[in-house]
C-alpha cells in the first residue's frame, strides 16, 4: 500500500483512493421497499434508486436504520447490493451500510459482499457486542484494524451514539495513518465539543460526514464535508440543493433549505420514522413500498400528516423546491 492515488490490494482488486476527501457532499440512507406481503419489491427498489439517482445524490443502501437490513435475508443482502450497483454506479456515489456487526468476521464477509457487487464503499460499523456490552478500547481499536486489514475497498468508519460509545480521535487518526484506503467517518454524537474535537484531530484526512440533518450546518462551518439523512428518501433534491446552495456561499439560500429539511425531519419523526416516509411516498405515487415485520405501516393518518408537511414545504413531486428560495 502507498501514498493515498492509486492502491494496489490483492484478490484481484485495484482500490483507487483519491487524494483528497470530497467537497461538501450530502448522503441519503435508502429505504427498502418491500410489498404488503413481506417480500422485497425489486421493481419498487429500481425505482426509488432511479429517483435518487436523478436527483444527484449520493446512497448508502442496506442500512440497519432505513433500510431495515436486519429483516434481509443473506440472499436479499446480496440482491439490494447488485440491484444498487446495476442503478446506481457511475451516475452517484453508492455504498454498502449494512448493519452493526458482532464480530470482524461478520463485518469483513460483508465489505467483501459490497466489493464484490461492485459499489464505491462500505461502512465499517462499530462492533456490537450484545446485551449491552461495550468493547475495551483496546478491543475496539483491534477489530477495527482486523477488518480495514482485510477487506478490498474504500472503506468509511461509523461512529454512532446509538452503540453507546464513540470511536477515539485518536484510534481514527492513527487507523488512517495506517489504511490509505479509509477515506471517510461518519460521526453521530450530540455532544457538539466531540465533534469539533473529532475534526480538530482529522483535520482533512478524512471526509467527515455527521448522521442525521441536525448538525448539518454546524459541520459545515467546522469543516465537515456534509451530513447523512432518511429525509433524502421523500426529498432528495432539497438535501442536494441544500449543498449546493453552501457550495455556491448562497447562505440565505441554505439557511432556509435547512429549516425544511429539519421541519421535514422532525414531521417524519413524530409521524413514524421510516414507515411514514413510505406511508407518504405511496401516497405521492412515489417508490418507496412498505415495511416488513416486525414494523408496521404508518396510519393512514399519520401518512397523510406527512404529505401535508411535504406539500406545506413546497416539496413538488418528482423534485424540491423551497417556496422561501430567491425567486420561488
Amino acid at each position: 500500500m502507498g501514498a493515498r492515488g492509486t492502491l494496489w490490494i490483492s484478490r484481484g482488486y485495484t482500490v483507487r483512493v483519491s487524494d483528497t476527501p470530497r467537497g461538501a457532499s450530502t448522503f441519503v440512507i435508502s429505504l427498502t421497499p418491500f410489498t404488503a406481503d413481506g417480500r422485497l419489491d425489486e421493481p419498487g427498489f429500481r425505482a426509488h434508486l432511479q429517483r435518487l439517482a436523478a436527483a444527484g445524490i449520493g446512497v448508502y443502501v442496506g442500512g440497519s436504520g432505513s433500510g431495515e437490513g436486519y429483516v434481509l435475508s443473506a440472499v436479499e443482502r446480496r440482491r439490494v447490493l447488485t440491484i444498487a450497483s446495476e442503478e446506481l454506479a457511475g451516475r452517484v456515489p453508492v455504498r454498502g451500510m449494512g448493519v452493526e456487526p458482532r464480530s470482524a468476521a461478520e463485518m469483513i464477509a460483508y465489505g467483501e459482499e459490497v466489493a464484490s457487487a461492485g459499489l464505491d464503499a462500505v461502512q465499517i460499523y462499530s462492533l456490537d457486542l450484545g446485551h449491552g456490552y461495550r468493547p475495551r478500547p483496546e478491543e475496539l481499536e483491534g477489530y477495527l484494524e482486523e477488518v480495514l486489514g482485510a477487506l478490498p475497498i474504500p472503506c468509511v468508519l461509523s461512529s454512532h451514539q446509538a452503540m453507546g460509545y464513540a470511536i477515539s480521535p485518536e484510534v481514527v487518526v492513527a487507523l488512517a495513518a495506517r489504511h490509505p484506503h479509509l477515506v471517510g467517518l461518519h460521526f453521530t454524537n450530540a455532544d457538539v465539543s466531540a465533534l469539533v474535537r473529532m475534526l480538530d484531530a482529522v483535520a482533512g484526512r478524512l471526509a467527515v460526514h455527521v448522521g442525521g440533518p441536525m448538525q448539518a450546518l454546524t459541520a459545515l462551518a467546522l469543516g465537515a464535508q456534509g451530513f447523512l439523512s432518511s429525509e433524502g428518501n421523500l426529498a432528495p433534491r432539497l438535501c442536494v440543493r441544500l449543498i449546493e446552495q453552501h457550495r455556491a456561499g448562497d447562505f440565505v439560500a441554505r439557511d432556509q433549505s435547512f429549516a425544511a429539511v429539519l421541519q421535514l425531519f422532525a414531521a417524519t419523526q413524530a409521524a413514524g420514522g421510516m414507515s411514514a416516509t413510505k406511508g407518504a411516498l405511496r401516497r405521492l405515487g412515489l417508490p418507496g413500498g412498505y415495511p416488513r415485520r416486525p414494523r408496521l405501516p404508518a396510519s393512514d393518518a399519520a401518512a397523510e400528516g406527512l404529505v401535508q408537511t411535504f406539500e406545506r414545504l413546497g416539496l413538488r413531486e418528482g423534485e424540491a423546491v423551497v417556496r422561501t428560495e430567491r425567486g420561488g
